[in-house]
Parts: C-alpha cells; structure tokens; sequence
C-alpha cells in the first residue's frame, strides 16, 4: 500500500480538535463547558480549536441560555463525521497494512 499524505485531513492533525470531534460523535450536542472539562482545556485554547472546526463547516454552534446565563453547545455537521470517519478510516487502513 502506497502513503497518501492527502488522504489524512489536515484539520484533524491535531489531538484536542480529534478529541472535540470524537466527543461530538459520540454525543447530539455538547457544551462549551463540558467539552473544556473533558478534554482539560482552557477557554482560549478550546475556543480556538473551535473556531477552525466551525470555520471548515465540521461544527455547528448554538448558543443560547438556560434561565439568564447563556449556554453554547455544539454539534457535528454530515459534512464534518464523514471527513472525520474517512480520516479514521485512512489511519485504520495504514495501521492494518503495517502488520
């Protein structure tokens, strides 16, 4: 099997933004401070990562507010599980054929 650099996607060569979007897989929605006790991040830092997921349509933020305090949760797109899973995949095929 021939490496293919362009089969991985650059978004995801970083471990906090694989670890947002394996949290968002496995959950509907989740929200900014679930994702940032997770994953041990701080604001800045998460919401930068954020920022360049939602920036490449693989997120979607919704904000809004539970009594008076305003709550943000976010969501995978279609667009962004498929890139992740073909992502995934590629790394799984690589792993599988070095055996």
């Amino acid at each position: 099997m021939d490496f293919n650099l362009k089969k991985l996607n650059k978004v995801f060569d970083n471990r906090i933004r694989v670890g947002i979007m394996s949290a968002l897989l496995m959950n509907d929605q989740i929200s900014f401070k679930d994702l940032k006790d997770f994953l041990d991040l701080t604001d800045g830092n998460l919401a930068s990562h954020l920022k360049n997921l939602e920036d490449n349509n693989y997120i979607i933020v919704h904000k809004g507010f539970i009594g008076r305090k305003t709550n943000t949760t976010y969501s995978i797109t279609q667009l962004g599980k498929q890139a992740f899973q073909d992502h995934l995949a590629y790394l799984e095929e690589l792993i599988n054929n070095m055996k």
